[in-house]
């Protein structure tokens, strides 16, 4: 029977989720909470088929896998493996897709409104006791914002940033999509600096490569309005986090809410980890991580690797 390993298990969260698509395959399992860097060419030296998340696979450990014939990335990113190396050793690779829409547009929303409706700090209020010392039935200490009748400025529009516009209207904004970043322009967007300027709220929804690297720094953040919001669901890297702090502190914006970081899990220095930035929400990179995207993850993983026995490779990167 074929070896497979799921070299970090405990990514997905499998005390909540059944594991049974991936366990009725006609395989021989091995599944480790976490794998380290060293511990990596021992455990897939004798497996078919490897499953990492977040375990780098580097060309040293892949061409050192006699028995290694398929790659499946534990999610959409897949810039843990090296793909030349695999290629170079007949060796498919294939990722996950899609399988978070509904948790990451539920957090999108949830960032934005608790922004807007200064949620963590009237939380925070009330367990300070200032309600029960008010003079007043309520507190108005944070000024709220309605959404409504604000621009929602979208850069990315694949399959996330179009499921975020989707939802738009019933909260009564309206949706601005920002110009391919590179290639040719397509009618009714904005240009980037054009988006930035005109926009209430930004969303990001880019992969992070060379091109999107601190994307969103100081220049581009000092066109965007001082009543405006970031959020980032993408990948920490896009947005320059020293320049996000400290136009966050300047008032140059007027809130973020991140769900990713540059570097995760953050060092004890992170930028915006700070504790003096106003009007900040940091997510720990838990916008995709509904039970039910966990549970859709570990299927389409099952159904990645049911192609890959019966000879097919879908959702192929390498």
């Amino acid at each position: 029977m074929k070896k497979a390993v799921f070299l970090d298990h405990s990514t997905v969260g499998p005390d909540d989720l059944t594991m049974a698509s991936l366990e009725e395959l006609p395989l021989s399992w091995t599944f480790y909470d976490s794998t380290s860097p060293s511990e990596v060419p021992e455990r897939i030296s004798r497996a078919e088929i490897v499953i990492t998340n977040k375990c780098k696979l580097n060309a040293d450990d892949i061409t050192q896998a006699p028995e290694l014939k398929y790659i499946c990335a534990a999610a959409t990113g897949f810039n843990h493996i090296d793909i030349e190396a695999a290629d170079a050793s007949g060796i498919a690779v294939s990722n996950v897709r899609n399988y978070g829409t509904p948790s990451v547009v539920q957090h999108v929303y949830a960032l934005m409104l608790a922004l807007s409706t200064k949620l963590m700090q009237y939380s925070a209020a009330v367990q300070r006791g200032d309600w029960h010392r008010s003079e007043n039935f309520c507190l108005l200490d944070y000024p709220i914002e309605e959404v409504a009748g604000k621009a929602l400025g979208i850069i990315g529009y694949g399959t996330l940033g179009q499921a975020v516009a989707k939802a738009a209207p019933a909260m009564g904004l309206e949706v601005q999509v920002c110009q391919h970043l590179h290639g040719d322009a397509e009618p009714g967007r904005l240009p980037l600096d054009e988006l930035l300027a005109t926009c209430d709220i930004l969303s990001l929804h880019i992969p992070l490569n060379k091109q999107t690297e601190n994307l969103i720094g100081e220049r581009e953040l000092a066109l965007m309005k001082k009543s405006a919001l970031l959020i980032n669901t993408g990948r920490g890297g896009i947005v320059d986090e020293p320049a996000l702090a400290d136009a966050l502190r300047q008032h140059n914006i007027a809130g973020a809410g991140v769900d990713v970081l540059a570097i995760e899990p953050p060092l004890d220095d992170s930028p915006l980890l700070a504790g003096d930035i106003p009007n900040l929400i940091v997510t720990p990179h838990t916008a995709w991580a509904s039970r039910q995207s966990r549970q859709r993850l570990v299927d389409q993983i099952a159904e990645n690797i049911t192609a890959f026995l019966r000879g097919e490779i879908v959702n192929r990167v390498g």
